[in-house]
């Protein structure tokens, strides 16, 4: 159902906890990744500087070996290559250090022999020819990478000692080592070579790198809200969209079918929206009217509509009468309104048209029914009143009757006297079965030998008249609930009418069919000279009749009888061609389930 569909599109709704809570597990995920980054980027730039220094450290102690073995260094000269390896890019100092701190070599000159740490001592851990390092912060303010490890320019990788070089070293040397020459003398103190490196550039990089990685992180982390956030509008507007369409749907169905017409213009005056009741009431088509101009098909725009909308007057249930292009005059009644949008703009129009002709029938059958009740009590009085002197006429017309011969004129005005006190005996008999309540005993009954039975009573009527009559009943025709005498009566008022009807012969046609496997419908049509357009509407009232002579309450009694089964009586005439009238009784199971239906209805 459709309300169910309202339900779920409502169930849809996105909370705001559920957003908050994706994007705080999405920013979590984002500092992890960046915090992860850095320390990656830290672990990059300490194992480059790292191998940088301990590159510069086997350099300096590759170019001491060589010198100390070709060129006899001594301090003076590995000074020098500390000096010059200073100067290289990014290094901001190489220094040699003895076990007590002290500064022995640098490529400072200024610093030899003070102390390189005045806070502390620096201490080497680990094997001796294994680079350690450490970020210190100068007094200048500057961070220094220091690489450092154990300085031995005789030793191998491995840790061997050159010891064929250090025997070359004292064969060759023609005088003693001075005293003061640490690199030459064969001490073996645990002395240190220092290199330190400006970690400025590689700390510039990862601050880029911190950078790209706070911004890469804020797009993923904008993207990825951006996204939870159009996710779950992209669901809330599917769901909406539905409820939209559900909505829309279900106004379409209900204004397409609504039992009244309904039309809409746009501003310009062409036709927006044409209703299948509106179909109906005016002949026309929704295909042919939709997006032309009203004028062109309603008629003066609905009977004056313009005028009324141009003095002003509010237009709220106008009766009026219209004539379509077909020809047919239909009494309306008009609802309309001028839409104006929130800026004070004329929109369009917006017209209800309600068909007012059942409406009208109902009236003239509620007159009807007034005139009968009237009538009715009418006849009772009368009848009451002018039988009983009737009978005393009668009665003594046949005592003055039997006074004269037979065969004399008094005897002969005496016999007329008595036949039209017969004549208006029937009549008010006649007026009484009309006006009595219709007392129904209703049976089942199959109408295929009714109408056969009812048939031959006025066979020889028809033949008198020279008709032919015909009968032509369908198969398996289901039964009714009717009182056979009283449908009998019918019936015979029906053939006997239209039998006079056919004064110069003619043919009587009775068929009896299914219609919608529900009803029975039974078709008396007679070839006679038909009913006037403006005498169709009062044949069934009483006293209402066209021949010269009857009293007009055949076919009332007719109608009246036919109503209190709770059937339909139609009739069709086409004048010079003849009449048709049709009776529509329910089968006795559509009859059931109209009965069970009604007791289901809610008091």
């Amino acid at each position: 159902m459709r309300p169910s569909k309202g339900r779920v599109g409502a169930g849809m709704q996105t909370s705001p906890w559920i957003i908050l809570g994706s994007t705080i597990i999405l920013l979590v995920a984002v500092i992890v990744f960046a915090v992860q980054n850095s320390h990656r980027e830290k672990q990059y730039m300490s194992e480059i500087l790292t191998a940088k220094g301990a590159a510069l450290i086997r350099a300096v102690e590759a170019g001491a070996r060589a010198g100390m073995m070709g060129m006899m260094w001594g301090g003076e000269q590995f000074q020098l290559l500390l000096e010059e390896t200073g100067r290289l890019p990014d290094v901001l100092y190489m220094a040699v250090v003895d076990p007590d701190g002290m500064v022995v070599a640098h490529s400072d000159p200024s610093k030899i022999g003070t102390s390189f740490r005045k806070d502390r001592k620096l201490i080497h851990l680990g094997p001796d020819l294994k680079e350690n390092w450490e970020l210190v912060d100068l007094d200048t303010g500057e961070k220094s990478f220091e690489v450092h490890r154990h300085f031995r320019p005789l030793f191998t990788e491995n840790g061997a000692e050159y010891s064929h070089m250090r025997q070359m070293m004292h064969r060759h040397r023609m005088m003693p080592v001075p005293q003061d020459d640490w690199l030459a003398s064969n001490k073996q103190e645990q002395r240190l070579i220092v290199v330190g490196l400006d970690v400025e550039p590689f700390e510039s990089a990862m601050r880029e790198d911190i950078r790209t990685t706070v911004v890469m992180s804020a797009i993923v982390l904008l993207t990825g809200f951006a996204g939870f956030v159009s996710f779950f509008w992209r669901r809330s507007y599917r769901a909406a969209r539905r409820s939209l369409q559900d909505t829309s749907a279900f106004a379409d169905e209900l204004v397409t079918h609504l039992p009244i017409g309904l039309v809409a213009t746009d501003q310009s005056g062409r036709i927006t929206f044409f209703n299948a009741a509106a179909e109906t009431i005016t002949g026309l088509t929704a295909a042919t009217v939709r997006g032309r101009p009203a004028q062109d098909f309603l008629p003066a725009h609905l009977c004056g509509l313009d005028q009324w909308f141009d003095e002003g007057e509010p237009v709220n249930e106008r009766e009026t009468e219209c004539t379509f292009a077909d020809g047919r005059t239909v009494p309306l009644s008009i609802s309309a309104a001028r839409i104006v949008n929130e800026v004070g703009k004329f929109v369009g129009e917006v017209l209800i048209l309600k068909d007012l002709r059942e409406v009208r029938r109902l009236e003239a059958e509620v007159r009807r029914q007034d005139k009968l009740a009237a009538l009715g009590k009418l006849a009772a009085g009368v009848a009451h009143e002018i039988r009983n002197p009737l009978s005393s006429i009668k009665g003594l017309t046949t005592f003055f009757g039997d006074q004269f011969s037979e065969g004399s004129e008094a005897k002969s005005a005496a016999g007329v006297m008595v036949q039209e006190v017969d004549r208006l005996n029937r009549a008010i008999s006649e007026l009484l079965d009309f006006a009595r309540p219709t007392d129904l005993k209703r049976q089942p009954t199959d109408i295929a030998p009714l109408l056969t039975r009812s048939i031959q009573l006025v066979n020889q009527d028809a033949a008198n008249q020279k008709v032919q009559v015909e009968l032509d009943l369908a198969d398996d025709i289901c039964q009714v609930s009717v009182d056979p005498d009283r449908l009998n009566q019918c019936l015979l008022n029906l053939y006997l009418n239209a039998i006079q009807a056919m004064s110069s012969g003619g043919t009587l046609r009775i068929g009896c069919d299914m219609e919608d496997g529900r009803s029975v419908r039974i078709r008396i049509s007679d070839t006679g000279p038909g009913i006037d357009a403006d005498h169709l509407g009062k044949i069934f009232d009483p006293y209402f009749t066209t021949k010269n002579k009857g009293t007009g309450l055949g076919l009332a009694v007719v109608h009246k009888i036919i109503d209190a089964h709770q059937a339909h009586l139609h009739v069709e005439s086409i004048p010079g061609k003849g009449t048709t009238m049709t009776i529509r009784l329910a089968c006795i199971s559509g009859l059931v389930e109209k009965e069970e239906s009604h007791d289901r209805k809610p008091a």
